[in-house]
C-alpha cells in the first residue's frame, strides 16, 4: 500500500519550523562576537558578488578597446589591471568569507549537538529503554552533519540567488528586456527541471541507501554473532545472504547512476538552448550595430558565470532535503519531555560519608509500574536506619530491581513516597541525590578505556593514590599490578577483556572511591560462580562498612547477616525479619532457602570431585 501524498503546505511549514529553530544557534543573544562574525560574512558575501559581476564588464571593455586599431601606447593598461584586480578581489572576498564563517559553522553544529546530548542525559531511563541507543547517537551525529551541510550549502545558494538577481538586472539595464526575459526564463526552467527531477531521484537514492543499510546490517549482525556462525558452520549461508544484499545494492546503484546521467543531460540541454538563443539574438544585434563585440562577449560570460553554480543545484537540493530531515530528527530529540524533573527549590543533601553520617531510607506505601496498565509495586513500605543493612529477596519479576531504580530516581512513584534522610527524593536535585548513592549492579559495564580511568570514574579528579587505595579495599590492586600495563591496561568494549569477577571488583573500587552515604548492591554477585562470589563478598563487606546498605540478592547465603530481610513477591512485601526468624516461620523465604541450600550443596560436591580428580 503506497503512503498517502504529502501535504506540501505542511511540509513547507515543517521546513520553516526546522530552520527557525536553528536560527537561535546562528544568532545567539548572549554572544555578540558570533553575531558580529555573521554580519561580517553577509557583508563579505555581497562584496564578493559585486566584484564577481564586475569581472565580465572589465573583460568586455578590454575587448572593445582591443577591437580598435591599437599600438603600444594605446593598450588599455588600466582596464586590464582593473580586470585582474576585481578577479583577485572576488577570490579574496570569497575565501575571507569562508574563513570568517568557518568558526560560526562548527560552533553552531557543536552547540546544537551538545544541546541534544545534554537533553538525552536529562531524560528518564524509560526513554533510553524504549529507544535503541545506536539510533539516538546516530540521530545526533547526522543532525550535527546536517547543520554543517545546511550552513555550507547556504553559502552556495544565497550568493547564487544574489548573483542571479544582479546579473538579470544588469542585463536588462545594459541590453534590453528580451535578453533579461530569455535569461530569467532559462534560469526558471533550469531550477524547476532540476528540483522536480531531483525529487523523483530521491526515491531511487533512498531505495539504494535502504538496501545498503540492509547489507551493512547483515554483515554487522553476522560478525557480532561470529561464534554462533562457527558453532553451526553457516559461513556459506551468511556469505550468500550478504552477497544477495550486495547484488541488490549494485542494481539499485546502477539505476541511480542512470537517473543522474539523465539529470545532467537535461540540465546541459537547458543551458545549451538558452546560450544558443541569447547568442543568436546578440549576434544579430552586433551585425545591426546595436551591440559591440565586447558586449557580445559580456552577455555570454554572464550566462556562463551564472549557470556554473546552477550545475550543482541538484546535489545541493538533495543535500538540503536530506539535511533538513536529519536536523528535524535531532531537534525532535529536544522535544522529548523530561519525565523526571528537578524541583524549582531543591533541598541540599550531603553526598559523601566523610561529610555526613550514613543516610536513612524509607519507602512509604509506594505504588509504581512501568506501564499504566501494569502495576509492579503494590503499596511497598519499609525503612532502613542510618548504617543499617536491609536485604530484598524474591522470585524473578517481584519488583526487586524496581526498588533500586526508584531510590536512584530513574522514575517517580505513582503514589506514596521514597524518602532519604526524611525527605522525599523528589525534593532533591537529581545530581545531588545520585552523588549520595553508590550502586554495584549485577551486570557491570565498563568504558572502553583503562582500568585506572574506570575506577577514577567514581570520583573524577581523584589522585592516583586515591584510586590505588580504593583498588586495595576492593581487593583488585594486586591483580592490576600483575598486568603488563598495570592501571593503564585497556579493558576493551564494555570491559569484555576482564572476567566477571574482575569487572565486579573494578565496580566495587569505583564505588568505594565515590564514598557514598547510601549503597545499593543490585544482585552484585548473582552472575558469578560460587567460588568467585565468596571472594567478592569480602570486598563488598569493605565497601558497605558503616554505610546504609540495600542489598538486592539472588543467593540467600550472602544476606544471612542482614539487619532485616524483605521477601518480595508479586510487588508486595510478603515476609520480613532476620534470617533465623524467617527460617522459623517456614514460609516463602524458608522454601527459597531450602531450594538454594540443596543447589549449593550439589555445587560444593561437584567442586570437591573436580579437586580430587586433579
Amino acid at each position: 500500500m503506497s503512503p498517502p501524498p504529502k501535504n506540501n503546505t505542511a511540509s513547507d511549514k515543517s521546513v520553516a519550523v526546522t530552520l527557525s529553530r536553528l536560527l537561535p544557534y546562528l544568532w545567539p543573544r548572549n554572544d555578540p562576537k558570533l553575531r558580529l562574525r555573521v554580519t561580517a560574512v553577509a557583508l563579505l558575501l555581497v562584496a564578493a558578488k559585486l566584484a564577481t559581476v564586475a569581472v565580465p564588464w572589465f573583460y568586455s571593455r578590454v575587448i572593445d578597446k582591443l577591437s580598435l586599431p591599437v599600438s603600444i601606447a594605446t593598450v588599455p593598461v588600466m582596464l586590464i589591471v582593473g580586470y585582474g584586480l576585481v578577479r583577485l578581489m572576488a577570490s579574496a572576498f570569497n575565501e575571507l568569507r569562508d574563513a570568517v564563517f568557518a568558526p560560526v559553522r562548527y560552533r553552531v553544529a557543536r552547540d546544537a549537538a551538545l544541546s541534544s546530548f545534554q537533553h538525552m542525559h536529562d531524560l528518564s531511563l524509560r526513554f533510553h529503554l524504549d529507544r535503541r541507543t545506536g539510533g539516538v547517537t546516530r540521530a545526533i551525529e547526522r543532525g550535527t552533519e546536517a547543520v554543517e551541510t545546511l550552513l555550507r550549502m547556504g553559502l552556495v545558494i544565497v550568493p547564487t540567488m544574489l548573483e542571479a538577481v544582479i546579473v538579470i538586472g544588469l542585463i536588462w539595464h545594459m541590453f534590453d528586456w528580451r535578453y533579461a526575459c530569455l535569461v530569467l526564463g532559462a534560469v526558471i526552467a533550469y531550477v524547476v527541471f532540476t528540483l522536480a527531477f531531483t525529487a523523483w531521484r530521491i526515491s531511487i537514492r533512498r531505495r539504494m541507501n535502504d538496501i545498503n543499510s540492509e547489507a551493512t546490517g547483515k554483515a554487522l549482525d553476522s560478525l557480532l554473532n561470529y561464534e554462533t556462525v562457527k558453532y553451526f558452520g553457516n559461513e556459506t549461508h551468511e556469505a550468500k545472504r550478504y552477497g544477495d544484499a550486495q547484488t541488490r545494492y549494485a542494481r539499485a546503484a546502477v539505476h541511480t547512476q542512470y537517473s543522474l546521467s539523465a539529470l545532467n543531460f537535461g540540465q546541459a540541454a537547458i543551458i545549451g538552448v538558452a546560450l544558443m538563443l541569447v547568442m543568436l539574438l546578440a549576434g544579430h544585434d552586433v551585425a545591426a550595430g546595436r551591440l559591440t563585440v565586447g558586449q557580445f562577449v559580456l552577455i555570454n560570460t554572464y550566462l556562463q558565470q551564472l549557470y556554473a553554480p546552477l550545475n550543482f543545484l541538484g546535489s545541493i537540493y538533495s543535500s538540503i532535503r536530506t539535511s533538513l530531515v536529519d536536523l528535524e530528527h535531532m531537534l525532535g530529540l529536544l522535544d522529548e519531555q523530561v519525565e523526571v524533573a528537578d524541583p524549582p527549590h531543591p533541598l541540599p543533601i550531603a553526598a559523601h560519608l566523610r561529610d555526613a553520617p550514613p543516610a536513612s531510607v524509607a519507602f512509604d506505601d509506594v505504588h509504581f509500574g512501568y506501564r499504566k496498565d501494569r502495576e509492579i509495586l503494590h503499596g511497598v513500605s519499609f525503612s532502613v536506619p542510618p548504617g543499617g543493612l536491609v536485604a530484598i529477596v524474591g522470585p524473578t519479576g517481584a519488583g526487586k530491581s524496581t526498588i533500586s531504580r526508584l531510590l536512584f530516581r530513574f522514575y517517580d512513584t505513582w503514589s506514596g513516597k521514597v524518602l532519604i534522610d526524611g525527605h522525599d527524593v523528589r525534593d532533591y536535585r537529581q545530581k545531588d541525590l545520585r552523588d549520595a548513592i553508590g550502586v554495584v549492579p549485577q551486570d557491570t559495564v565498563l568504558f572502553n578505556d583503562t582500568i585506572g580511568y574506570n575506577i577514577a570514574y567514581g570520583r573524577l579528579g581523584a589522585t592516583q593514590e586515591e584510586v590505588e587505595q580504593a583498588a586495595k579495599l576492593a581487593q583488585v590492586h594486586d591483580f592490576i599490578l600483575s598486568l603488563p600495563d598495570g592501571y593503564a591496561t585497556r579493558v576493551g568494549e564494555r570491559g569484555l577483556k576482564l572476567s566477571g569477577g574482575e569487572k565486579q571488583r573494578v565496580a566495587i573500587a569505583r564505588t568505594i572511591l565515590k564514598d557514598p552515604r547510601l549503597l545499593i548492591l543490585d544482585e552484585a554477585t548473582s552472575a558469578l560462580d560460587t567460588h568467585t562470589e565468596r571472594e567478592i563478598q569480602a570486598a563488598l563487606r569493605a565497601v558497605s562498612a558503616e554505610r546504609t546498605t540495600v542489598v538486592i540478592a539472588h543467593r540467600l547465603s550472602t544476606i544471612v547477616e542482614a539487619d532485616e530481610i524483605l521477601v518480595l513477591a508479586k510487588g508486595r512485601v510478603q515476609e520480613r525479619g532476620r534470617h533465623a526468624d524467617l527460617i522459623a516461620q517456614d514460609g516463602l523465604y524458608a522454601a527459597m532457602w531450602a531450594a538454594q541450600d540443596s543447589s549449593e550443596t550439589q555445587e560444593k560436591e561437584a567442586d570437591q570431585a573436580v579437586s580430587a580428580d586433579s
